[in-house]
C-alpha cells in the first residue's frame, strides 16, 4: 500500500485537477504532502516500534492509513485531499518500519534472506506498478468514481492486514529501551523537512536562493541532532537514533547503497516516462508496457537473488548492478542510433534486463544491511533504512531538473527529449557503478558455515 501510494497519483493528477479544480500548486502538494510526511516520520516510527511494540504500532499505523485512504477517496476538494494525504503519510511512517523490523526479529538467519527478499520485491514492484495502476483505475472510471479508486483500493487490503496481523503477527520490542526522545524527534523532523522540502519543490521554482538556504539550514539542524543524540546516553536517556549502528560496516555501506538506489530510481523512472511519451510519442497504454516488462524483470531478478544471496552475499547485488549498467549503456546506444524510429517493443524490451538487475539489488539489500543488527534495535535500523530510500528518491527527482531538463522544458517533444534522456543515462550508469563499489563493504555471504 505504501509503495503504491507514493507513485499512484502521478497518472491520476490530471483527472484530480479536472474534478476538484485543484491548482498547479495544489497538485504538487497532493504528491508532496504524502512523500514529505512519510520521510519525516520514518525514524520516529521505527523507534516507536522498539519502545511500544512493533505489532502494536504496525496495526495502529495500518488502521490509520486505511482510514486516511478512505478520506482521500471521498475528498470533495483539494484542501481535504492534501490534509488526508498528510495523515496517510504519517500513518505510513508508523506502519512501514515495523515490517522490516518484525521480519528481522521473527525469522532465523537461514530464512531471513527469503523474507527480506520478498519485502524488497513488493516494494520495488509497488513503485513501478503505481503509475500504471493509477492510469488504469482512473481510465476505467469504476462505478463512476473517476480517480477515487486509486485510494479506495486500500480499504479491503488495509482491513485484511489489520485482521490477519492481530491474529498472526508476534509482538516484539526493545526491553532495554527507556522513554521516547521528544527533542530528538523534533530536531530530526525539522532537519529532514528543511532538506526534503526544497528538494521536492525547488525544481518547480527554478531553484531559488531560499531552496539552498533551507538545505544548508537542514544540514546544520541535523548536525545539532547528532550532537544531541550522542550526549543523550551520557545523561541517562534513550536516543531516538542508535548511533552505534553506524559502527557496523555493513549497516553504513548498506544505508549509503540504499540512498544511491533511491536516487537512481528518482532520476531514471521519471525521465523514462517522459522519454517514452514525449520523445517517442507513445500513448500512456503503450508506455505502460514498459513498466510491465520492468516489473516482470524485477520479479525474476528478486527471486534469483533470494536463492543465491545466502551463499554468495554481496556478489549478487553487485552482479545486478553490473547487468543494469551494461544494459542501460546499450540502451543509450540504441536510442542514439534509432531516435524517434524506436517503437514500443524496442523501447520496452531492454527493461526486462534492467528490471532483472534492479531486482537483484533491491531484494537482498535489506538482508545484507540489517542482518547483523541486534534485535532490540531493529525498529531504529529499519526507520533509518527506509529514510535513506525516501531521501534518495527526493534527491533523484530534484536532480532530474539538472540532469534531464538542462536543455529542454517539460513541454518539449520529439528528438530533443530523446537526446536529453540518452545523456541522462550516463548518470544512472555511473550511480550503478558507484553502488557496486559501495557494496564491497557488505558481507561476503549472509549464512555462515
Amino acid at each position: 500500500m505504501n509503495a503504491l501510494d507514493g507513485s499512484v497519483v502521478y497518472t491520476a493528477l490530471p483527472a484530480i485537477a479536472a474534478d476538484t479544480g485543484a491548482t498547479t500548486a495544489a497538485l504538487q502538494w497532493i504528491d508532496a504532502a504524502y512523500v514529505l510526511t512519510f520521510a519525516l516520520g520514518l525514524i520516529t516510527g521505527g523507534r516507536l516500534g522498539d519502545l511500544y511494540g512493533r505489532r502494536r504500532i504496525f496495526l495502529t499505523g495500518t488502521a490509520v492509513f486505511t482510514l486516511s485512504s478512505l478520506l482521500c477517496g471521498i475528498a470533495s476538494g483539494p484542501d481535504l485531499l492534501i490534509a488526508a494525504r498528510v495523515l496517510q503519510g504519517a500513518a505510513a511512517a508508523a506502519m512501514v518500519p515495523q515490517v522490516l523490523a518484525t521480519l528481522h526479529v521473527t525469522f532465523d538467519e537461514g530464512s531471513r534472506a527469503k523474507a527480506f527478499g520478498l519485502y524488497g520485491t513488493v516494494m520495488s514492484l509497488g513503485s513501478v506498478i503505481g503509475p500504471v495502476l493509477g492510469g488504469v483505475l482512473t481510465q476505467a472510471d469504476l462505478f463512476g468514481l473517476g480517480w477515487r479508486p486509486i485510494f479506495l483500493i486500500n480499504l479491503p487490503i488495509g482491513i485484511a492486514a489489520v485482521v490477519l496481523g492481530r491474529r498472526y503477527l508476534p509482538e516484539s520490542h526493545d526491553r532495554t529501551a527507556g522513554s521516547l526522545d521528544p527533542l530528538g524527534m523534533f530536531l530530526s523532523a525539522l532537519g529532514l523537512l528543511l532538506i526534503t522540502l526544497p528538494l521536492t519543490m525547488g525544481g518547480e521554482h527554478d531553484w531559488p536562493l531560499w531552496a539552498f538556504a533551507m538545505m544548508a539550514a537542514g544540514l546544520l539542524v541535523l548536525t545539532v541532532f547528532l550532537v544531541q543524540q550522542r550526549a543523550k546516553p551520557r545523561k541517562g536517556g534513550s536516543p531516538l537514533v542508535v548511533l552505534s549502528l553506524f559502527s557496523g560496516r555493513a549497516f553504513s555501506s548498506g544505508l549509503a547503497t540504499q540512498l544511491a538506489f533511491g536516487l537512481l530510481s528518482g532520476v531514471f523512472f521519471l525521465s523514462w516516462v517522459l522519454f517514452m511519451q514525449n520523445g517517442l510519442g507513445l500513448t500512456p497504454g503503450e508506455a505502460a508496457v514498459g513498466f510491465v516488462v520492468a516489473s516482470l524483470g524485477e520479479m525474476g531478478g528478486a527471486w534469483l537473488a533470494m536463492s543465491l544471496v545466502a551463499r554468495y552475499g554481496r556478489a549478487v547485488p553487485q552482479a545486478g548492478a553490473l547487468l543494469a549498467a551494461l544494459t542501460l549503456a546499450g540502451y543509450q546506444h540504441l536510442i542514439t542510433t534509432e531516435g524517434t524510429g524506436m517503437g514500443t517493443v524496442a523501447a520496452a524490451a531492454p527493461m526486462l534486463a534492467v528490471g532483472f538487475g534492479l531486482g537483484m539489488i533491491g531484494a537482498p539489500l535489506a538482508d545484507l544491511t540489517l542482518g547483523k543488527v541486534p534485535h532490540r534495535h531493529a525498529g531504529s535500523a529499519s526507520g533509518l533504512f527506509n529514510t535513506g530510500t525516501q531521501l534518495g528518491i527526493a534527491l533523484g527527482t530534484a536532480l532530474t531538473t539538472l540532469i534531464f531538463f538542462t536543455h529542454i522544458d517539460a513541454g518539449t517533444r520529439g528528438p530533443a527529449v530523446n537526446t536529453a534522456f540518452a545523456d541522462s543515462l550516463w548518470y544512472v550508469v555511473g550511480t550503478l557503478i558507484a553502488m557496486g563499489a559501495l557494496m564491497l563493504l557488505l558481507p561476503k555471504r549472509t549464512r555462515t558455515g
